[in-house]
């Protein structure tokens, strides 16, 4: 996979997200952390930058309702879990069933280009932190592997 133009700034982004191993940064993090690199870049090219790493299939953008869209830059078939304390997301590898496939079979009328799937619950640290805390009421059960943090 070959990006259009791997300009100095594209470059410096895509290796900031990659670096971030077991991280999912937003936007104002890569910033930060690119600046160190390319002082000049603003912050607007950033924004861009992303959206073509995302568009070109180099990152996954992890969203949520009323928070700021993060970054995924590991393309390996995982799982999430996303702290419902700490609002951080981890990554579960586990074998992933072919949901796509499945799911295409049974409605061919939809479009569907991938799944994500989320576990949400307390992280390690958090769970440490807040022992008596109960699980929320919505949620699954909990999840035999250990998030990678």
């Amino acid at each position: 996979m070959g990006m259009k133009r791997l300009t100095k700034q594209r470059k410096a982004v895509l290796e900031v997200v990659r670096q971030a191993k077991g991280y999912h940064p937003d936007a104002a993090w890569v910033y930060a952390e690119v600046r160190k690199r390319v002082p000049r870049i603003s912050l607007g090219t950033v924004y861009r930058t992303l959206e073509v790493l995302v568009e070109e299939g180099y990152l996954l953008p992890l969203s949520r309702p009323g928070e700021a869209l993060r970054y995924e830059a590991n393309l390996d078939g995982h799982l999430h879990m996303l702290c419902r304390h700490c609002h951080e997301y981890f990554d579960i590898v586990h074998p992933l069933p072919d949901l796509v496939s499945e799911v295409r079979a049974k409605y061919p009328e939809l479009s569907i280009e991938r799944v994500q799937v989320e576990y949400q619950g307390l992280c390690p640290r958090c769970r440490e932190k807040h022992p008596g805390n109960p699980p929320s009421r919505n949620t699954e059960p909990s999840v035999s592997q250990t998030p990678h943090i």
